[in-house]
Order: C-alpha cells, then structure tokens, then sequence
C-alpha cells in the first residue's frame, strides 16, 4: 500500500514565505457563481473625484468654481473638507445602538451590491458593547474642558468657531503644511472639540461633531417636553435644506436622515456628561455641607414632647428640604407622624420586548436595583407559608377582601409592565421600581416602603397613602414582610380619590379625610406625577431598556427641581385654598347645625364604633346562601305565574277531566317546592348568625340584605361615572389636556351606555326602601335606608350615597348621626375642621424646615466657593449660590417672610467665614447683566428682631432682568414723552371740584432698632385708624403696641405680638418661637403683654396681661364675656411653659413655676356698646399697664380721641 499526501496532512498544506515556514488554514472550495460579489475598496470613489477635482483646478487655475451647490458641514462632496477629511470609520444603526464598521462593511458600496438580510438583534453585541464601552472611558476626560468651557462662556456672547481647531490659543502662528501618513491613534480629539464648544457625536474619530449650545437647549427643551430626536434632526435637515445646504453620500445622493443617528448619541452622551460634573460637584459640596451640619448639630435634650432630633440622608433632604429638612422626629403615627409619602403603579409606561435593549450606560438615581427589588419579593414568597401572626383586625376582613377584589391592576407580555412611585406630599418624586413582572405585586410598595425607612432617622415616623392600602396593611399584620421596627412606625391610608371604591368600614379607618393628623394630605400626586409624564409613553414603548430608564429618570429629576422651587407656592396655596377657604366653610356649617363641639365628637365616636363592628358586615357566605335561595324562589314565582296563567285560559275553555287532574297535581308540586323554599330559607340561621334579629321577620330582612348589597353595586357604578364626568369637565374648563373629537365621543358614549344600568339599580334600590317602609315595625328599632336621587347630578352630592345599610337594631333610640342630616352634615365640617387644624400645623413645620434647609445649604454653599480645592468648579458653584439666592422670594409664604430668608443670607456668610478661617469676596460677576442695589436706609432686619406677620403681602424682589427690562421701558417712555404731539395741548383741560382735599396717604414704617423691629404700616392699614368706626387689624395692633412702647419706656414689660398665641395652637417648631419672641427678651421682664384675636363672624380683639412673679393672669375684654377664656387661659400657659423652656434651650436663667397660677378679670362689666372698638380698647389697656397701672380709666367716648392720637402718630413716621 503506497501511502500518497493528503490535503489533511502537514506537508501537504501551504505556506508562507519569510521567517521559517507558517503554515496557514487551507480554504474550502466554493462555488464561486453563487457566492461571488462584485465590491470596490471604500473610499475608491472619493480618492477619485478629489484627483478629478484637483486635475480641474490644475487645468483652469482661473476660473472660479461655479455650478456647485453648497453642502452641509461634513459632507464629503465639499472638497475642502474631503481633503482634510482622514479615512475614518462610518457607522451603522443596529437596534438603536451605534457601532464602528470595519472597511469591509462600509456603507460606499456600489447600488448593485447585494447585501444579505440580517436578522435584527435585541441583545447587545460585542461591538456595541465596545462602543459604549469607549464612551464610559472619554466621558470623565471631558469635564474639566466642559467646565472651562462653561467658565469662559458664562454670560457672555457666543464665541465664533475658527475654520482651523488646533491647540493653539490665538491662531496667529505661521501654518505650515506638510502630506504624510500618520499610523497613530488621535486621542484628545474629543477634548479639543469640546474646547472649541463642538460636542462629538462618537468616542474616536467622529465624523460629525454638534454645538454644546444646541446640546444645551435641546436639554433644557428635554426637561419640559419629552424626547424629541428624531424632530430635532428633521427640523435642522429641513432647516439646512431651505438654507441652500444638501448632505450627500459619496455617489452624490442626498442622505435623507443625517442627523438623527449622531445627534441621537450627542445627545445621550452629553447628558451623562452633565450628570458627571453634577455628581463631581455635589461631592465637593457634600463635604462642606458635612462640615455645616456638623455645626448646626443639636445637642440631646430631653423634650416634653417627646420628639428627638435626629437627620435624614442628604440625598432626601436635598429632594425634599420641606418634609426632610427638619431635624425633630417621633410623632405617634395615629397623631399624623412625621413624614406623609404616596405610593402607586403605572402601566402606561411599558417596554416592548422587540425593542431590545443597550449597554448600560447610565446609573439611575431615582430607581431602585432589580436585585433589591426581587429580594424583597422572594422574602415575601417565604414570610407569606409561614403561620399568620395574631393580630386584632380593626376593619373586618370582609370589608377588605371587597376593596382587594375591587382594586386588579393591568398585565400584559411587555417585558417591563410598568413603573410604581413614591411621592412625599408635595408630589415631588423621590423614588421609582421598574415592574418588570406581571401584576401590582406588593414587593414593589414594599421594597420603596423599605428603602426610604433605610435612609430615615431611627425614631421618624411614616404614613403611606395607597390606593390599596389597606390591603398591605393586612398583609404586613398578617405576615412578617417589614421588621417591627419598621411596622411600628408605619401606618398606612388609602389615597383621596380611590377611598371611595372602598367599603364604607375601610374609609372609615383608612380615609385620608377621617384619619387623625394627616391635615389635608390626599396622596393624589402620583395621578398628578403620572399627568407629567404622559409625553414619554410612547417614546418609552420604542426605545431600549435602559434608555427608556434614563428618560424616565432624567425627567424625574427635571420635575423634582422644578417642584422643589415652588414649595413657597405650594404653601401658600395649601395655606389660602385648603385652610382658609375649606376651614371656613366647615365653620360655618358646624355654627348652622346648632350642636356643640363635644356633641358632634361624640356622635362621631359612636358613628365609627358602630360601623365598624363586625355585624354590621353580613358575611359573604350567608349573602351567597341567600342569593342562591332567592334566584330559586324567583324561579318558583314564575312558574306559578305560568300554572295560574294556564289554569285561567282552561277555566275559560272546556278541558277534560284528565287535564284539569294533571294542573292539579302541578299544582300540588308546586306547593310542596314553595314549602321546601321556606324550609331552606328558614335553614340559613339568620337569628342564629344574627341574634340581635330575632324576632324580626325573615321577608324583611330579606330585603333588608338585598337593599345593603344594590347599595354597594350603585355605589361603586356611580363613582366610576363621577370620574368619568368630572374628567370631561376638567377638559372643557381647560384643567386637563384634551381629549380629542374621537376620544371625546367615545368617552360620552360609554358613559351613556352605562348610565341606564345605573339608573335601574337606582329605582330599585327605591323599591326596596319603598317595601321595608311598608314591612318596618317600630319596635325593631331598625333604621330604615334613604331613597336615593335618580339624577346623576344630585346623587353626586348626596351624602347617604356613601353610607352602608344599617342591618341590625340599634340599642335604645335611633342614633342622632343615623337620623338626623344635620349632625351628618356637623360631623363632616368637624372632620374638615380638625384636618384644616392639622394642616396648619403642618404647614408651619415645613415653613420651619424650609429656612433651616436654606440656611444650612447656603452656608455650604459660601463654605464651598471658598474653599480652593474647589476651584475647577467655582463658577458651576456660583452660578448655583446665585440661583439659590433667589429662592428666597419664591420660598417667602405665609409664615416665613421674605425678609426673615433675607436675615439668614447674612448668618449663613459669618458662618462660611468662620468655618474657612479667612473673609473672601465670592459674589460672582456676570457681564450683560444689570444690578439693581438696595437702598442705604433699609438694612435687612436681622433675624431676631423680624416678627412673622402671615397676613402680610411681601414686596416682591426686583430680580436683575426685570430691573434692566425697567430701563428700557423708562428710556421708551421718555422719548414718548418727547415726541408726544403738540396739538395735545390745546385740548387739556381740568374738572373744578370745590371740595377740602384729601391727605394722599403713603406708606409709614418705622426704623429699624436693636430693641424693635421695623413697623410698615401701609395705606389700608392707616385708614383703619383714620375711621371712627372701623375695625383695626392685626398690623395696627402690633405696630401701634410697638409704637406706644417706644414712647413709654418700661424695662419690666415685653409686649407680644397677635400672632404669638396661634403659633403656640398649631404647634410651631421652637427655632419659630424663638424667631419671633426673642427680640423682646422676654426671659428678663416680669410682665408679659399679649393681645389676642377671638375669631368669629366679625373678629374680636382681648388682651392678658401676665405677671410672672405674682403667677396671675390679667384678663382683659370690653364686651365681658366670661365663657370663651375657658379656652385661651388653656393656651396662654402653654404659651408661658414653651417659651420658658425654649429660653431655657438658649441658655437663658428662666425659674419660675407652673402651679399655683390665677387668672382674674380686669372687668365684669361690659365697657364697650359698638361693635368696632374692640382694638382700640385693648391698646388703651396696653398704655395703662405700661404706665404700671392694671387697667385703663378710660371712658368709651374717649375711645375716638385715642384713635385720632394713633392715626397721627403714625403719620408723623417717615414715608416709607
């Protein structure tokens, strides 16, 4: 056997020539018809007509090049740039990704090219993987160019781009040009181009490169649109085509899309960009804000209220300086605790699975890690086999397992279904879980729940309002999903809108509106947030799994900052539209019902024990026994109506004895069926289940339960229709976007297709009501349901619509809040009244925090500017210390002024000072912009001596563009005035009135002392005194008890101002007593002066006068009216012991002792006859006491003379 080479063996196979033999793979034939493809070198095309167009120019070294189009800015049929242009690599888009091609795949192939189709990928390859890969690596390489870019264009004009972008700073050096091929990798090409203000749009060898200006506006457009590429690209096409400038390819043929890949990755990539310098930053400024917390460290105090001081992570504080900024924790969760957060999930916002996905490229802030999330989820699975805790149900299971079954969230095969949020109540966003399985699984909530308590104080105390709320709340009772440390601080409520898909026990425990401490809190800002967010539906749905992230977050981020500069506003609008408004008119409804206080507290209390009891729950198995035995005896009624029906028509006809003997024995049948009914009915134990039924009959019972369970039915079919209406009507009155033509109608015809339904329910719950009226007997002491109205618009507003059917007797006479509407009426302005309460209380903590947050974060801010390590970041930080300077009018609200924010700049300087150790000027100069300077004679009150008037308007601050805008709006004016037309002047004239001309009256203030405060006294409130019959307010009151003090010089007394004692009512923070009471030193007086305001219909004014050493109280009233200072003596010493013990805190000798004090009225006898002098009376007392007397001697007549004397004293102030 001779054995031959083969193709396989080692000799047989080719080499190579050069060093030694490499051998190489052999290939295997191919059939070279089917897999040969015609293909030309790229770039071919473009050496060819660059050598065409030099030859040209050789050729005719005169003629001018004509005929040619101009071309857009790195197009490759512009010679100039072809010549300057390196072989670099194109790009292709593949899922939405970005990725180099090799010269091999390049797009310059001929039109007859064939080109295989691929199979598009949802995965990230190796390529795009790489690509992202290189932007993680040039990103930090870009900040310190971005940030002296920013520095050197700040406030100035647009720098005009060089036609050459070199390193060289002034462009004057000799250029000298020289052909060679270069083998080097160009790698500070981005740096140079973001020098130059050009962003790339790849991380090496970028062909395109976009203006950071264009980036930045289209950022800033982002933050109030949506995502917006693909229009951005479409207008500059549009915009450079209408301009005479085509892109073409290297065959001449205008490129459709140019942009829209490139401007796309620009975009993205510039935006990680920002978000790199921001975090860079906020780490420089961490550290001095660690620095000033450490400061303004509290010391451990025992308080008597309880609360401890403690602080919550800087990333809640810096989203919520409103709710996290405080440092005073612990409030009991069935008093309101201390943080109100919202919870929800949206399916709106899906993914599709044939999107794909990317490279993750940027790390979200406001979601949580899917490994946390399913962490939570899989402690969930196991806690839940385990034995259920003992727990005592507040509400009956029953009435919860309707609201879950009521409540189903949405699923479908989308890869991620949705999102869930977290909200504080100010519906600013604070976090985010991405629902990536099917359902509104309870480890979302939780797992957000959770994550907040990690960054909170150990003793803070959280309520959570979610739509099904009570359902997690049974689940936590039930199973050990949170820690008990955890549950024990945590209480959960339903959200103001879906309260009312839920079973009446369940609103009464977990209603918003019925829940002690939690003021006006509806935790309805999710549905806001989710309005928000509308315009990234669709653009989500298209877009890859991370991307769609990082749109969700970077909008997120938007929306806090812009949410969080307008807390100022949302105070004041909770403060006018929700307290003021809403408290008044639940006051005016609890003086029309003509009950007490005390009576409607206690009807309320019976209400909720009653209601709550497990009887007044018919269990869910006796309903469906019963609705088994009733659809039988419906049955049996028709099939008597048939035997009686055919028993006429033969009694009419002649019929066989055998028919008449068969209707007969159906007849018996029918009977024996009829008794077993009975019989069954009878077997349902209804005395047995219900004792307290006993000797009620059955029929009525009957229908008594199928009355209860239509009521529940109508309830729920007339809410879905209220949402659907008052949705309409919010469109039409402009609330809400608009619906469109075709949703519009649809929306009305559903409603319409419902409505019939509803009404059928309705007419027959009134039988109903109609037929237990005529069963009722009075000894049963049962109280029979109220027909309901049968228009829509009328059952809105009727409030037995939400209440259940009353079951069971009650014991004695019927309840007064069963019976009677009024009390009805009474207990809901009650609850109202008592939420408005909480809310102030409430709303002046978040005032509290907010000044605390702005003093420590501008002192941080200060403290930062002048530290030099923080040099590269200077003018980010003062183009930051600048903004944040303005928030000071937009935070001014009803109980912070404008001016006390204006005394903490001041504070927050020294402090920076002192921390640093040395005085810098960091006040930062912008050119083009014009300053407007305060006048000399109005220094800023220092903080001590700033009394917090919430009546007050504060004058708004002239910001530097509108002061500019003024001069120019002056200089037009003044050139008007000139030209004004000549023939005017002959038609001037002027109306003779003979009559005593009136004093022009001006604003009056007084000067700023260390002793007092600056008064303003503005025209209104001068008029006030000027009227003999006009009733003064609060600002005359304050500034004439000043005003008298000054004269009458009386180192024993400190006089209070009108809004000290309602500080004290709704529980304001000591930093705002101490604010506002300081100035007086109180600490060393003896007597202690403080008018109070009684609010009513008209408003009255009375005074107390305290002496500390004597322990008496003083009281003063010029009607004498004795009962209401049953109430004030209860305030005013909680008054004296707060701000004993806060003059304690600030180290001030304070002894003296609560027991043993004595109140004593100054008169008994009215002395006063009218109904406005109340004001005047008091201040008249006032000057008595600080002439050492008790009280005034002063007669009504008199009355008038004293307030011709205010008047004139404060017109001899200067004008303001």
């Amino acid at each position: 056997m001779t054995l031959t080479n083969s193709l396989n063996t080692r000799k047989a196979q080719l080499v190579s020539s050069g060093l030694g033999q490499h051998f190489v793979s052999p290939r295997k034939p191919r059939d070279k018809r089917k897999t040969q493809t015609l293909v030309e070198f790229p770039g071919a095309e473009l050496r060819r007509r660059r050598l065409l167009n030099q030859m040209q120019r050789l050729m005719n070294p005169t003629s001018s090049p004509t005929g040619h189009s101009p071309t857009a800015p790195g197009s490759p049929s512009v010679e100039a740039e072809v010549n300057n242009m390196p072989d670099d690599l194109d790009f292709m888009d593949v899922g939405g990704v970005e990725v180099e091609m090799s010269k091999e795949s390049s797009t310059d192939m001929p039109s007859n090219s064939e080109i295989l189709p691929q199979k598009r990928r949802i995965l990230p390859d190796k390529s795009a993987d790489a690509l992202y890969g290189n932007w993680r690596k040039v990103i930090p390489t870009l900040v310190d160019p971005q940030l002296k870019y920013y520095a050197r264009t700040l406030g100035q004009a647009l720098e005009k781009t060089h036609d050459v972008i070199s390193a060289c700073g002034t462009h004057s050096c000799i250029r000298k040009t020289t052909n060679m091929l270069c083998l080097f990798f160009d790698s500070n090409l981005p740096q140079v181009l973001l020098h130059h203000g050009l962003f790339p749009t790849a991380p090496s060898q970028p062909r395109m490169a976009v203006s950071v200006e264009l980036l930045s506006f289209y950022r800033a457009l982002f933050e109030r649109s949506c995502d917006a590429i693909n229009a951005l690209a479409s207008a500059l096409r549009t915009h450079y085509s209408r301009r005479g400038f085509q892109v073409t390819d290297s065959r001449g043929d205008i490129v459709h899309e140019p942009f829209r890949r490139g401007l796309g990755h620009a975009v993205q990539w510039y935006d990680v960009l920002q978000v790199e310098i921001e975090r860079q930053a906020d780490t420089a400024l961490q550290k001095s804000r660690d620095l000033v917390a450490a400061r303004f460290q509290r010391p451990e105090l025992p308080r008597p209220d309880g609360l401890q001081y403690g602080r919550c992570a800087p990333l809640l504080v810096q989203r919520c300086p409103a709710f996290f900024g405080g440092g005073l924790f612990g409030r009991p969760v069935h008093q309101g605790g201390d943080i109100h957060v919202a919870t929800d999930g949206n399916f709106h916002h899906r993914h599709r699975r044939s999107a794909g996905d990317c490279p993750r490229f940027y790390e979200p802030t406001y979601f949580l890690p899917k490994q946390f999330v399913d962490a939570v989820g899989l402690r969930i699975d196991v806690r839940r086999k385990w034995p259920v805790k003992a727990h005592a149900p507040v509400v009956p299971d029953e009435a919860i397992d309707l609201c879950e079954n009521a409540y189903e969230a949405a699923m479908d095969s989308f890869d991620d279904t949705g999102i869930m949020a977290l909200i504080c109540r100010h519906d600013i966003p604070l976090f985010f879980a991405n629902i990536d399985s099917p359902g509104e699984q309870q480890k979302y909530s939780v797992a957000l729940i959770e994550h907040l308590f990690s960054l909170l104080p150990p003793q803070a105390t959280v309520v959570t309002l979610y739509d099904v709320g009570c359902v997690l709340a049974r689940s936590i009772a039930k199973f050990d999903i949170l820690p008990e440390d955890v549950t024990s601080r945590l209480r959960f409520a339903t959200t103001a809108m879906h309260a009312y898909g839920h079973e009446w026990a369940c609103q009464l425990e977990h209603n918003p509106w019925m829940c002690v401490g939690l003021g006006l809190s509806d935790g309805e800002g999710t549905e806001r947030l989710w309005s928000r967010f509308v315009r990234l539906i669709g653009v989500e749905r298209s877009s890859s799994r991370q991307r769609r992230l990082w749109l969700i977050d970077r909008q997120a981020t938007a929306i806090g900052s812009e949410m969080k500069a307008d807390l100022g506003e949302w105070i004041k609008h909770r403060h006018k539209r929700g307290i003021k408004d809403q408290g008044s008119m639940a006051l005016d409804v609890i003086n029309r019902c003509e009950t007490s206080v005390e009576d409607l507290q206690a009807q309320w209390t019976d209400q909720r024990q009653s209601q709550l009891s497990i009887r007044a729950h018919a269990p869910a198995r006796l309903r469906k026994e019963l609705d088994t035995v009733l659809s039988l005896q419906a049955d049996l009624d028709t099939s008597d109506r048939a035997l009686q029906a055919t028993k006429t028509m033969l009694e009419k006809e002649t019929a066989s004895n055998d028919t008449l003997d068969v209707l007969e024995s159906l007849q018996r049948g029918h009977d024996r069926l009829m008794a077993k009914v009975e019989t069954l009915y009878s077997s349902l134990n209804v005395q047995d289940r219900f004792p307290e039924l006993d000797g009620v009959n059955l029929d009525f019972v009957r229908v008594l339960l199928m009355a209860r369970d239509l009521k529940m039915n109508i309830r729920k079919r007339a809410i879905a229709s209220f949402f659907e209406w008052d949705k309409l009507d919010r469109v039409v009155g402009g609330s809400h976007q608009a619906l469109g033509t075709k949703l519009h109608q649809h929306t009305r015809k559903a409603i319409a297709k419902r409505q019939p339904a509803l009404m059928t329910a309705i007419r027959k719950f009134n039988s109903y009501c109609e037929r237990l009226e005529l069963l009722h007997d009075p000894t049963w002491n049962i109280p029979l349901p109220t027909p309901l109205p049968t228009k829509l618009a009328e059952l809105c507003g009727d409030q037995t619509l939400m209440q259940d059917v009353w079951i069971t007797p009650s014991i004695g006479e019927v309840p007064r809040w069963l019976e009677d509407s009024d009390i009805r009426d009474g207990i809901r302005a009650l609850l109202k009244r008592d939420r408005c309460r909480e809310e102030q209380t409430r709303l002046v903590m978040e005032a509290d925090n907010l000044c605390c947050f702005f003093q420590e974060e501008l002192t941080a801010l200060e403290l930062s500017l002048q530290l030099p390590e923080n040099e590269r970041f200077l003018m980010l930080l003062q183009q930051r210390h600048l903004n944040f300077l303005r928030l000071r009018t937009r935070w001014s609200n009803p109980f912070v002024t404008s001016t006390q924010f204006t005394s903490l700049v001041e504070q927050a300087s020294h402090c920076a000072i002192a921390h640093s150790g040395a005085p810098q000027n960091t006040t930062p100069q912008f050119a083009s912009v014009t300053m407007q300077a305060h006048a000399e004679d109005e220094p800023a009150l220092p903080e001590a001596h700033t009394p917090a008037l919430p009546e007050e308007e504060d004058s708004a601050e002239v910001e530097p563009e509108q002061a500019a805008l003024a001069d120019i709006l002056e200089g037009d004016i003044a050139g008007a005035e000139i030209e004004e037309d000549q023939d005017l002047v002959a038609n001037v004239c002027a109306q003779v009135v003979w009559d005593s001309p009136e004093v022009r009256q001006s604003t009056r203030t007084t000067s700023s002392s260390s002793s007092f405060p600056r008064q303003i006294f503005e025209p209104r409130d001068i008029s006030f005194l000027a009227s003999p019959t006009a009733l003064l307010n609060d600002v005359c009151i304050n500034g004439c008890a000043i005003l008298l003090q000054m004269d009458i010089s009386n180192p024993t007394v400190a006089t209070f101002s009108t809004h000290d004692l309602p500080r004290i009512r709704y529980n304001a923070t000591d930093n705002m007593l101490w604010r506002n009471s300081s100035w007086t030193r109180y600490w060393e007086k003896d007597v202690w002066v403080l008018p109070i305001h009684r609010a009513s219909n008209v408003g009255h004014w009375v005074l107390c006068v305290i002496y500390l050493s004597r322990k008496e109280l003083h009281l003063f009233d010029s009607l004498a009216e004795r009962k209401p200072w049953k109430h004030d003596v209860k305030d005013i010493m909680k008054f004296i012991s707060r701000l004993l013990i806060v003059a304690r805190y600030h180290n001030k000798e304070v002894h003296i002792d609560l027991d043993g004090w004595v109140a004593r009225p100054l008169t008994i006898k009215a002395l006063q006859t009218n109904g406005y002098d109340c004001g005047v009376w008091i201040l008249a007392n006032i000057i008595a006491v600080l002439r050492g007397r008790q009280i005034t001697g002063l007669r009504e007549d008199e009355m008038k003379n004293l307030r011709y004397y205010l008047h004139t004293h404060v017109l001899s102030l200067p004008v303001d």
